[in-house]
Parts: C-alpha cells; structure tokens; sequence
C-alpha cells in the first residue's frame, strides 16, 4: 500500500535529519561547555565562533558565489514545502457521503468500512490476510486492498470472490453506485515441504 510506505519514508527521513542536527548540535554544545574538539572540527572551542570573518568573506568577490547559494537555499526551501505538502494532503477520505434517499444524506466513517471490508476479506477461504484503505473523493470512493492468500488458493479465484462477496456487500451497505477497487495479490510465505 502506498499510503503505508510514505509513512515510513517520512519516518525514517524524519529520524536521520534529528539524528544529524542532534549530532550537530550536541558536539557544538559540548565544545562549547569545553570538551576537547577533534582534529580538523570547525569549532575549536567556548570563545570560537563557528564562521570568521575569514570563511564568511571568503568567496565574496566571485560573481558565482552568492547566486549558487541562493539557488542552493531556495532548493532546499522548495523541497522542504514539497514534503509538507506531501504529509499534509490527505489521501485517504475521512468520511463517505452515503444517500439516504431524503435529500440529506449521512456521512460513513472510512476507518469503519475500511476495517468492517477488511475483515470480511479476511473470512474468504484461502484467504490469510486482508489490508484495505480508501482512495479517492468521499462522493466517489475507491479501495485499495492487498490480498495475503494461503498458498493452494488460486489467486482468479480470490480476486472473484472478493468482488463479487466483500466488495460488493460494502458498496450496497455504503450506498454506493460504484465502489472501483485494486487489488493485490500476495502468497503467504511457508516453508518448503519436505518430499520423500
């Protein structure tokens, strides 16, 4: 499922960027309270600052310099709103507007039928596990779901029963005219079997 592993990228992202600045900030912090710096480190110690004059002046006269760090930074800044923008945009609906037939309508929760599908999958035979997540608008939903199938099951086979059983009671409970689904197929892993 894709929503499962932008979660983990981000998580890991997330934990090597405070794992460097905790780094950074933590050896900046003990030279400064008058740990011993090691060879060739930047900031030597408590009455050092991190930039002379030398370093902050140094590559002023050429024409190429402050256009390349402009450049630089506005990448980084672009990058850093792309990934909140990613974070942020919600993929999955929160809520399905179900028809009620009066004219107002109610609203579903996606957790609920994402689980209540879920588990019915899981019930088919050869079926081992079930992961189901809503895609799309909450006027026009759609599923995503990943099938762990036992390893004799033919995998046709699943695929029909999952449309026609679980699929189509969720649509018809939900309301819905069309419930569109992906679906993937994976075989459990076992052992080998010895033969003899």
């Amino acid at each position: 499922m894709r929503t499962v592993r932008t979660g983990r990228v981000n998580r890991v992202l997330l934990a090597l960027v405070g794992l460097l600045l905790l780094a950074a900030g933590g050896s900046v912090l003990a030279v400064g309270l008058g740990a011993p710096a090691p060879r060739r480190w930047i900031h030597s110690g408590p009455h050092d600052v991190l930039l002379g004059t030398a370093e902050r002046t140094r590559w002023r006269d050429a024409g190429w310099w402050w256009p390349a760090v402009i450049a630089g930074l506005a990448v980084l800044v672009l990058l850093a709103l792309w990934w909140l923008a990613a974070i942020l945009r919600r993929r999955r609906p929160a809520e399905i507007l179900v028809d009620t037939g009066d004219g107002e309508g109610a609203l579903l929760r996606g957790a609920a039928l994402e689980s209540a599908l879920a588990e019915d999958a899981a019930r088919q035979p050869g079926v081992a596990d079930a992961e189901v997540l809503l895609a799309g608008r909450r006027t026009r939903p759609g599923v995503r779901a990943g099938l762990r199938l036992e390893p004799a099951m033919d995998p046709g086979a699943a695929l029909s029963e999952f449309t026609a059983s679980p699929l189509a009671r969720a649509r018809e409970s939900a309301g819905l005219a069309s419930l569109p689904a992906e679906v993937r197929l994976r075989a459990v892993r076992h052992r080998a079997e010895r033969v003899s």
